[in-house]
């Protein structure tokens, strides 16, 4: 019994196995910690981490396909197949595959594009051929993304043309809004700095808000400007809570609005 179990068609495979867990184990442990050091970086932000985590994982996933094909092989050997005409038939027989599954391996080649040219991620709001929503799901075949009213896009990674991620950059929100020509401007200023207050404790809000001054004088009323620095795609949220807080300071103060006069402007960071 003890001779069966000392054959090396017997124990050396068993071997090999274990092995391979050890080292993918070992090599994934490394990756894992060395992105927990990189997370821990004060200059690394959320979306950022989001994206090495995505690549990460694939690399991760990769590895293990290439562990799995490298014990395979040598187990092979151990009873003496000829892996290189296996080797050399896996290669015929791919050329085939590959002809018959052209869109599959296109949309294989484009989700990686995708991922490691930092498109958009899992989590992003963008816009993929006029489709605008939430990516929820990014896949090496296709992606999934919800818009605001339910409705889910899935298409495959092929036949993505145009995407404006919305989430990549720090949009700048610009609000004109009309004032009456009785509000002094230290009076309006100093109500926007209460605005400012609430404001800026949003998490939607980077920093307090910039008061730019009048944009535009009228016969009975002035356009008035700010710029308020949001996260991506957070300038929704911080032009509601805006105008609300504005409302509230202007009845607070028996301020009425000359006219309905309210223009939003928002771009991105750097644009």
């Amino acid at each position: 019994m003890l001779k069966k179990i000392l054959i090396p068609k017997v124990y050396l495979p068993i071997i090999y196995v274990v092995g391979a867990l050890i080292i993918y184990a070992v090599l994934a442990r490394i990756i894992d910690k060395s992105l927990l050091k990189k997370r821990k970086a004060p200059n690394k932000t959320e979306l950022y981490i989001k994206r090495e985590t995505t690549i990460i994982n694939l690399f991760k996933s990769i590895l293990k396909y290439i562990i799995a094909i490298i014990v395979i092989l040598a187990i092979l050997n151990v009873y003496e197949v000829e892996t290189t005409s296996i080797i050399a038939s896996i290669g015929i027989v791919g050329a085939i595959i590959g002809l018959a599954f052209q869109d599959t391996i296109k949309n294989l080649l484009s989700g990686i594009t995708i991922i490691f040219d930092n498109h958009y991620m899992q989590g992003d709001i963008v816009t993929i051929n006029g489709f605008r929503g939430e990516v929820i799901e990014l896949g090496l075949q296709a992606t999934k993304v919800k818009s605001y009213g339910g409705e889910v896009l899935i298409i495959n990674n092929c036949e993505i043309k145009s995407v404006i991620n919305h989430s990549m950059y720090d949009t700048y929100l610009y609000l004109d809004f009309l004032v009456s020509k009785d509000v002094s401007l230290s009076k309006l200023e100093e109500l926007l700095n209460n605005v400012n207050k609430k404001l800026v404790k949003l998490k939607e809000v980077n920093k307090d808000i910039e008061l730019l001054g009048i944009e535009k004088l009228n016969g009975n009323s002035y356009v008035y400007k700010v710029l308020i620095d949001c996260i991506p795609d957070g300038h929704f949220v911080v032009n509601r809570k805006f105008m609300g807080y504005l409302k509230e300071e202007f009845d607070k103060n028996n301020i009425k609005v000359p006219g309905d006069y309210i223009e939003v402007n928002n771009r991105k960071n750097g644009e």
